[in-house]
């Protein structure tokens, strides 16, 4: 079990610094929770730090359990076998997928200080969470850094679900983990201190890493 996500930041980097020798990195958080374990990363591997908005879109009467994620330019995943499983209509679908939209659009909005445009090109990147239970969130992060076809797309994060590793582990390049734990369904089990990250903390984290 990790203190908290400063606490799992650090003992995931010190993994990361084992296993990735190239010092031309990129370290990209996902907002929110990620990016506060991506800035303790990136400080340690002294690297440039940036934010992926993605937002998770809940299953009808339990918006916890997702079954799908959008990022920017509506990128979105679906989770095609549990949609079937629970019977989720299309109007569902198309209803919730378009509240999610918004949601990213403002904060994209509201991170967008730095207007300069990432270019992730035969780059390494680095994409942290902090920690993965179903897996939709990156794997639509990875649908998006995919498309900037970068040089290795790796997965960094302290705690995932075995499932959901045995299922992702062929969309990265490489999966960094320091604890593959049986079923879980909250990320949150697997730390002492977890609370929401706010926005202003997400600004703050930006602004100091530019």
């Amino acid at each position: 079990m990790f203190d908290d996500r400063e606490d799992a930041g650090k003992k995931l980097a010190l993994k990361v610094k084992e296993i990735v020798k190239d010092n031309d990195l990129s370290v990209v958080g996902i907002v929110r929770g990620g990016i506060v374990v991506a800035e303790v990363i990136a400080d340690r591997l002294h690297t440039s730090l940036h934010a992926l908005v993605i937002r998770k879109i809940g299953a009808p009467y339990n918006n916890e359990l997702a079954v799908g994620a959008v990022g920017g330019k509506k990128i979105v995943y679906w989770d095609e076998d549990l949609i079937r499983r629970l019977n989720v209509t299309t109007a569902y679908r198309r209803l919730a997928l378009k509240g999610k939209i918004q949601e990213v659009e403002r904060l994209g909005k509201i991170f967008s200080f730095d207007k300069k445009k990432f270019d992730f090109r035969d780059k390494r990147v680095i994409l942290v969470d902090d920690g993965v239970a179903t897996g939709t969130t990156v794997l639509c992060a990875q649908k998006i850094l995919k498309k900037q076809s970068p040089k290795q797309l790796i997965l960094a994060t302290p705690v995932i679900s075995k499932e959901s590793f045995e299922y992702i582990k062929n969309y990265f390049d490489k999966i960094i983990v320091l604890k593959i734990a049986e079923g879980f369904s909250a990320v949150g089990e697997f730390y002492k201190d977890f609370p929401q990250v706010e926005d202003e903390e997400v600004v703050k984290i930006l602004a100091s890493s530019n």
